[in-house]
């Protein structure tokens, strides 16, 4: 079993006492005491609480297959990753394995090893929550990200990174006494007074990591349109979504992109594949990935797809690739909604209110009235979120199916995942199609076996908390 140590090496994840109420009694609820008993349940749990806080036990890149084969691009990574240890990025680096997943032909693994033992220093830089969850999935420190550094750091300085796992540190501060979480030690880029200079943000390295508590190569500038950090659930969501050649696909919410340049790539390139999302700045950035992987496809566009059916009978509607759309224009939709994300890792502290986490529900509903018009008779309609609450994903089903009679739940392809949650009134049929990737599982019954196939059961369990539902439109 995982140790004692492994386990508390970080606190569990910190949260408002009305959300991990909440959560509880999302994790406790009737039907699944039911079925797992109330200890157990607890167990589970506690569990979730410990695994948010640790990053997954491996790295998962997408490959661009639609480029370059496989093979050659984990070649070109071996390469890559040799050159990293031998310019010493990383202290005492072991040879990094590459795996290739056995089910889903463009991904390629790559494990993480830690926690590891690493002294702490007396000299201390703090980070940003969001930076130190960066730095604990393989990245340096980024000047924006810094906080804190003691009043005489110089560039060539050794320093222990910690996060501030609470948001009370003042950016500029020479010291803090906060609550702080332990992330490695590194060697710094930049002075202190080139990270805080009154000419206005910095951008830039300003701390290599060199002996990180958890250790993962960086990706920053690696191989660009070869290989994308993307999360192993949010690569099976485009294969669930099954794109043909040939077809018209839409991704309602699609920043910051790698969900659609994938569903392109599937699709060989040929069709159509809208992406919509109401941030300009995000659009613009789908629209130059897209042309980077030459993916010519993707049609990208600044609009809100809550209003992306075109309601006006009167009014031309666009036949084209521009908003708003007449009904059921697209064989295929994802519906990649916007949550709450509590099921991303590794995460220290979430400081949201219960109000701000129920907020999501009924934009989330508002947008699968959209997609369900403007899917096709015969078409597929893919839901998913990053979330682990009932109200964002099994309670979303259970209401589709009662509200839209014309939706019926499919198989999913590849399920990797394990079933829907109890709690939301789903038969044990139902349930089976969905899938919910539940980290807390993999944690609960943790080993510390690096074998190659325990490894890869791992990429498929120790992931962030992810739910896809599929539909089809009769």
């Amino acid at each position: 079993m995982m140790s004692e140590i492994n386990r508390s090496v970080f606190p569990q994840i910190a949260l408002r006492s009305e959300m991990q109420e909440y959560l509880h009694n999302v994790y406790t609820n009737k039907e699944l005491v039911s079925e797992l008993g109330k200890e157990e349940a607890e167990k589970v749990f506690d569990s979730l609480l410990s695994c948010l806080s640790h990053p997954p036990s491996l790295t998962c890149l997408r490959a661009s297959t639609h480029i370059h084969t496989l093979q050659d691009i984990e070649h070109r990574l071996e390469q890559h990753l040799a050159q990293q240890q031998v310019s010493g990025c990383y202290s005492d680096r072991v040879s990094t394995p590459i795996l290739p997943h056995p089910q889903l032909p463009d991904v390629l693994l790559l494990p993480v090893i830690g926690p590891r033992d690493v002294s702490i220093l007396n000299a201390e830089v703090i980070v940003g929550a969001q930076c130190g969850s960066a730095v604990l999935r393989g990245a340096h420190v980024f000047a924006p990200g810094v906080l804190s550094a003691p009043k005489f750091m110089k560039a060539g300085d050794v320093v222990s990174v910690f996060s501030d796992a609470e948001g009370r540190c003042t950016r500029g501060a020479k010291d803090f006494q906060g609550k702080k979480v332990f992330l490695g030690n590194g060697v710094c880029v930049m002075n202190r007074s080139d990270i805080f200079c009154a000419e206005g943000p910095v951008r830039g390295v300003a701390i290599k990591m060199v002996d990180a508590l958890y250790q993962s190569p960086s990706f920053d500038g690696v191989l660009p349109n070869e290989v994308f950090l993307q999360n192993l659930p949010s690569v099976v969501v485009g294969h669930v979504l099954g794109p043909r050649p040939g077809e018209r696909i839409l991704d309602m919410c699609a920043a910051p992109g790698g969900k659609t340049t994938h569903i392109a790539a599937l699709m060989a390139n040929q069709g159509v594949v809208v992406a919509l999302d109401k941030i300009k700045s995000k659009v613009e950035k789908i629209t130059e990935n897209a042309q980077a992987l030459r993916l010519h496809c993707i049609k990208a566009h600044c609009y809100n797809s809550i209003q992306a059916v075109c309601s006006d009978l009167t009014h031309s509607c666009s036949t084209a690739d521009t908003p708003p759309f007449p009904e059921e224009s697209f064989d295929r939709i994802l519906l990649d909604a916007p949550c709450s994300g509590l099921g991303q890792r590794p995460n220290m502290a979430l400081n949201y209110s219960l109000k701000e986490v129920c907020s999501y529900q009924p934009l989330q509903r508002k947008l699968f009235r959209t997609a369900v018009q403007l899917l096709k008779k015969g078409g597929v309609l893919v839901y998913s979120t990053c979330t682990v609450t009932l109200a964002e994903n099994e309670e979303q089903v259970a209401w589709a199916l009662k509200t839209f009679p014309c939706l019926t739940l499919e198989p999913q392809e590849p399920h990797l995942g394990s079933q829907g949650m109890p709690g939301a009134e789903l038969s044990c049929d139902q349930r089976r199609l969905l899938q919910r990737f539940r980290p807390e599982l993999s944690w609960h019954r943790a080993t510390e076996s690096h074998a190659s196939e325990d490894l890869l059961l791992k990429a498929n369990t120790d992931t962030i908390g992810f739910f896809i539902a599929k539909f089809s439109k009769r």
